[in-house]
């Protein structure tokens, strides 16, 4: 414990001068659990980034239905995590540095009653000066990230005998858990949050008539360098499905520019989403837009997972799988190879290499049929072994009434 506390208290103070020198004194305070608090009693939940708090969107929800006198305390380790769960109506704060007096101040100014992490995220002075039970959901432990709590002796260990309950994200980080002392009673069931993901409901009319489902395929939050394999598979592609329709959504649309550049080489015509431009007369229907991978999973019987096919780990299979497409994918999956394992566990998802295989693949998944059972398939793979409300009920069972 001594070497964590040095190490802490150097990362701290690298972290308040450089807020002092910003006189960013609102961050200063939070960074120190200072400011203003809200009363009543809170249930404090931590997740890093966006991402992470995303993933626990249901499980809050399930929370708050569970527990409406247990009010929620978020923190994010960002200001772009704050502002997400102040948007949902959450009360949210800059996370505190992992120091004790930090850390108890936190619990007591906020009458904290219990202490969820979120994966990786557990950091000692919370858990041990937490006064009520602390979780872990979606926790993650690699085996590099296992070797490096080694070096600070059994404290890995200790905070694990203080944990209620942990729901790990896969099978090997259930293993390595137990391994460095997680209680078996304390151990629930491997969900990856990211699985608790509910498509949205909402339509666009206007799109929904434009694109015929089977005849339709997306490439999802693609990045520089895999335009240009999908525009060339879907060339590829036509010439044995001539009406096939791409829908191309970069992951930044800030590049849209760029990207127009390549549909005009390829020789495509192109309808920019962002120009509001008629969808049904064009070859490719770019989608340059924030926030609408919602409107448009639903209106492809095929989906590329972007980032799959560049050096970015790719991102997450549960979205689009959620919507029932056939999906496809490049070898690039390392950030989230757990849900891309159990894929290929089941023959789920078509793994592709360059344009030419990706042509391939599409037109082996051109009938509806072989879509709509491609679709069932990954779904299968990846449903979690509990949902929301099971884990909401595994926490609240442990709190105090």
């Amino acid at each position: 414990m001594l070497l964590y506390r040095l190490l802490v208290s150097v990362f701290a103070l690298g972290v308040l001068a450089r807020l002092a020198l910003r006189r960013d004194r609102d961050a200063l305070c939070q960074r120190l659990a200072r400011g203003p608090a809200e009363p009543g009693p809170h249930l404090w939940l931590h997740a890093a980034s966006n991402g992470e708090l995303a993933s626990a969107r249901p499980l809050i929800a399930a929370l708050q239905a569970a527990r409406p006198d247990l009010k929620l305390l978020i923190t994010c380790n960002s200001a772009t995590g704050v502002a997400l769960a102040q948007g949902w109506g959450l009360a949210a704060r800059l996370a505190p540095l992992d120091l004790a007096r930090a850390a108890r101040r936190m619990h007591r100014r906020w009458d904290v009653r219990g202490h969820i992490a979120m994966e990786s995220e557990l950091w000692p002075h919370r858990v041990l000066t937490c006064p009520g039970p602390v979780f872990v959901m979606g926790g993650r432990l690699t085996e590099s990230t296992a070797r490096i709590w080694r070096l600070f002796g059994g404290l890995q260990s200790r905070l694990l005998r203080r944990i209620a309950w942990l729901s790990p994200q896969d099978a090997g980080s259930r293993t390595r858990y137990r391994a460095v002392g997680l209680p078996e009673a304390a151990t629930g069931p491997v969900v990856d949050l990211k699985a608790l993901y509910t498509p949205e409901t909402r339509r666009d009319p206007a799109l929904t008539a434009a694109f015929a489902h089977s005849k339709t395929w997306l490439a999802a939050s693609t990045h520089e360098g895999e335009e240009e394999i999908v525009l060339a598979a879907h060339a590829l592609a036509r010439e044995a499905e001539p009406d096939l329709r791409l829908i191309l959504a970069p992951r930044h649309p800030r590049r849209a520019e760029a990207v127009l550049r390549l549909i005009a080489d390829a020789g495509l015509s192109v309808a920019r989403r962002s120009a509001g431009d008629d969808p049904a007369q064009a070859d490719v229907y770019l989608a340059d837009t924030m926030g609408e991978m919602g409107l448009l999973y639903p209106l492809a019987g095929r989906i590329l997972i972007g980032g799959t096919l560049s050096d970015v780990g790719g991102h997450t299979p549960y979205e689009p799988a959620a919507y029932g497409a056939a999906l496809l994918h490049g070898p690039d999956f390392a950030k989230h190879r757990p849900g891309f394992d159990r894929l290929h566990a089941q023959d789920a998802a078509t793994l592709v290499h360059d344009a030419e295989e990706l042509a391939r693949a599409l037109n082996a998944l051109a009938a509806e049929a072989v879509q709509q059972t491609h679709g069932a398939a990954a779904q299968a793979a990846l449903r979690p072994q509990a949902d929301a409300q099971t884990l909401a009920a595994g926490i609240t069972q442990r709190l105090a009434p």
